[in-house]
């Protein structure tokens, strides 16, 4: 299995995609992965998997702010409707009113 770091500016539509599914609520302390790159440098990130990549995912604001934008231009997209086709010419519309 292929693992790749990839840096909030970087994210593709479906990492970010992968990363909102699998932490709706956010991350926590205990999802967090530390580790030293090839450079020497501590990273720490998130990890999400396809079925044949983990992506490490680094830690920062903006990755966070991305994130959250996402969630909310998702739940814009979804459309309510209000309209309810229902057939009261068959429907009993009877109603008992007796308190005995």
């Amino acid at each position: 299995m292929k693992r790749v770091i990839v840096d909030y500016k970087k994210l593709t539509p479906e990492i970010l995609n992968l990363l909102v599914e699998k932490f709706p609520d956010g991350y926590g302390i205990r999802d967090v992965v530390k580790f030293t790159n090839p450079k020497g440098q501590y990273v720490e990130a998130v990890e999400v998997r396809t079925d044949d990549t983990i992506y490490l995912v680094k830690i920062s604001d903006e990755l966070v702010d991305s994130m959250d934008k996402y969630e909310e231009e998702e739940e814009e997209d979804v459309i309510v409707n209000d309209d309810l086709d229902i057939d009261v010419d068959d429907a009993d519309l009877s109603v008992d009113l007796d308190d005995d």
